[in-house]
C-alpha cells in the first residue's frame, strides 16, 4: 500500500457533501455512510482510485463489490419509481380481465343451451 493512503481517501471524501466519515480500529479502513440517491460505491470507489488510492483486489471482494454495486442500483431504481397504489392497480387488471375473452363465456344462444 502506498503510505499515506488513509490520509489521501479521508482528504477526497471529507470534501463530498452528505458523507459521514469515521476513523476505524484498522488503520487502512475507513468506515463511510451515505445515501443512494446521492453516491454510489462504485462512484465513491472511481473518485479513490483517481486520487491515487490503491484499493482491495482480491476475487472475494470483486464479488462483493459486485453485489453492492447491483444492490444500490437495485434501490436507486425502486425509490426513483412512483409509489403503485395496489387498490387501484387491481381494479386495472380486473377491468382488463373482464375485456379479454378467457373461456368463460359461451357465445351459445340460450335456446340452444337449454335441452327441452
Amino acid at each position: 500500500m502506498p503510505p499515506g493512503q488513509l490520509e489521501r481517501a479521508w482528504e477526497v471524501l471529507h470534501v463530498l457533501k452528505g458523507l459521514q466519515i469515521e476513523r476505524t480500529g484498522d488503520p487502512l479502513c475507513l468506515r463511510v455512510r451515505y445515501s443512494v440517491l446521492d453516491y454510489s460505491l462504485e462512484a465513491l470507489e472511481d473518485a479513490l482510485r483517481d486520487a491515487g488510492c490503491a484499493l482491495d483486489n482480491a476475487l472475494y471482494t470483486k464479488l462483493v463489490r459486485a453485489l453492492i454495486y447491483f444492490c444500490e442500483e437495485t434501490q436507486r431504481h425502486n425509490l426513483d419509481s412512483p409509489e403503485r397504489l395496489i387498490k387501484q392497480s387491481q381494479e386495472v387488471y380486473i377491468q382488463a380481465w373482464d375485456q379479454h375473452p378467457h373461456g368463460d363465456r359461451d357465445d351459445t344462444p340460450v335456446e340452444l343451451r337449454e335441452y327441452k
